[in-house]
Parts: C-alpha cells; structure tokens; sequence
C-alpha cells in the first residue's frame, strides 16, 4: 500500500490529576527524512524517545510534531527549584557586577528562568507519568497521520494506475508500429543502392553486415522490452506494503531514458506523436512520486 508523504495526526492523553497532553504530527514532501519537536522547555527530555518512535513509523518527509500540555482539572504539582544552583547563580552574578563596578543588585527572577533552575515534573513519579503520556499520545498521532497517509496514498495509486496504462497503450501502439521495421528498413536500403545503380549481391555477408548495421541504428525492439519490464515493475512497486518512493523515482527515470532514446531511434511514421505524447504524461508520474514515501 502506498502512503503519502504528506498528512496530519493527532493524539491525546489524559492524566489522572486532569492535565492533557497533546500531540499533533504533521508532513510535507522532502528526498529525506527530516525531524523537528516543539515541546515545552521542561519537557526537552522526550525529544531522543520520541525520535526513536517516530523514525520507526516514517522513512522519508519534513515531519513536524507539536506537544502542549493544558490543564483541565486539579492544577499540576507545584514546581520545585534547584536551591543550590539558584544560589551559585546569584554568588556568580554578584561577583561579576563587582567586577563590572555596577550595582550589587541580581535579578533573581531572571536567573530562575535559566534552565535546570525550575522542575516542573514535580517529583521522579510526576515526571515518568507524562513521559509515559506523552509517548502514548505519539503513538495515537503516529496512527491517525497513518491513517490519513494511507487514504491520500490509495488516491495517489489510482492516479498512477491510470497514467501506467495510458503508457502501456501507446507502448503497444508503437510496438505495433515498428514491428516490420528491420524488413522495411532493409528492403528500403537495397532498393535505394538499386536506384543509384549500384551493384550489391544480396547474399554477400559482407554488404548484409553493413546493412543490418544501419538498420540495427532504427530498430527499437530493446527499448519495447525494457519498458515492458519497468511496467511489471512499477505495478508491483504500486502493491508493496514498503515505502518505494524513492525505487518508484528511479524507476521513472528509467522509463523517461527509455522511451527518449525509443524517440531518437525510431524511424517509423507516427511514432513521434506518442513518443512526445508518453514524456508528457511521464513527467506527471514524476511529479506524482514526488508525493509518496
């Protein structure tokens, strides 16, 4: 099944003191897997668990996720202060205005806000609760943005499902077309040499070798075949249960450089009309696949 690289999740945990803890996990295309948290400054912690969660569910994308914390009910544990620290901080920021010859005053509000002052965990217990909840509510979002990527992802399949089978149409069309080529091409070549009065033995191996090497130069049998291959190819892709993004990339370049060099060798009429015809609708898949993981 095909996800997109693009989607929005959501999850929720309730805490038994009321407070609830939100995650949201949002998307966009990138070649790789890009990783960014918002969290609360007391909460930074979570961020190396969550990384691990998230790597595990996603392989490719700009991945966004949002964590806030609102409460609903009993307020949160009060907040502890590092005693010690505050106080070396205060000893610190004396000294230095000494030194400075300013004024003995320390802000004392401002350096609290320096981190590792202020606890807001409220004890080891509080603290491994809303870890605990947070990595919940994560894995709820992880779930519903699967679930929204697994829809879009369908959508995506069924687009490409249709443009496969425009190409594989005018594949068949232009099979059909240069399907007598080497004989026509030969025939063409001996009648000309004829024309120009010239005279050529029809069974002399050396003159066939020289015209079979002129006619080789038109005939695009390899370029049918491998574009039949790529199409297996892609359909199975378009099934797997794998991220294929980036095979499907690949793949799609490989059937442009196919059918590009089918254009510049085929010498039948008509056949530029669809080769023209089956770029353009490649340069949509190409553009599609930009969308899938």
């Amino acid at each position: 099944m095909l996800l997109s690289m693009t989607g929005f999740g959501r999850g929720e945990f309730l805490c038994p003191d009321g407070n609830r803890l939100t995650v949201q996990v949002s998307s966009v295309n990138r070649k790789q897997l890009e990783i960014r948290f918002s969290l609360p400054t007391e909460f930074a912690v979570w961020e190396t668990a969550g990384r691990k969660m998230v790597s595990a569910a996603i392989s490719r994308g700009a991945v966004q996720i949002r964590c806030s914390l609102n409460s609903t009910g009993t307020p949160r544990k009060a907040v502890n202060v590092d005693s010690q620290l505050l106080d070396k901080l205060i000893r610190e920021s004396r000294a230095a205005r000494v030194r400075a010859n300013l004024s003995g005053d320390v802000a004392v509000e401002t350096l609290m806000l320096l981190p590792g002052v202020l606890d807001y965990s409220g004890g080891d217990n509080g603290a491994d609760e809303l870890s605990s909840g947070f990595e919940k509510a994560l894995a709820a979002a992880l779930a519903d943005f699967r679930l929204m990527r697994e829809k879009e992802g369908l959508n995506l399949a069924g687009d490409l499902l249709e443009r496969l089978e425009k190409l594989e149409k005018w594949h068949s069309q232009l099979a059909e077309m240069t399907a007598g080529y080497p004989a026509l091409a030969k025939e063409r070549i001996m009648a000309r040499l004829s024309e120009e009065k010239l005279p050529v033995d029809g069974n002399d191996p050396g003159v066939m070798r020289e015209v079979l090497f002129y006619v080789d130069k038109g005939d695009v049998t390899e370029e049918l075949t491998r574009l039949s291959s790529h199409f297996g190819q892609f359909r199975a892709f378009l099934q797997s249960n794998e991220p294929v993004g980036r095979n499907l990339d690949f793949l799609a370049q490989e059937m442009f450089r196919e059918i590009t060099t089918l254009g510049n060798k085929a010498a039948v009429s008509g056949a530029s009309s669809l080769v023209v015809a089956f770029k353009a609708e490649m340069e949509k898949i190409r553009e599609q696949i930009q969308n899938i993981e």
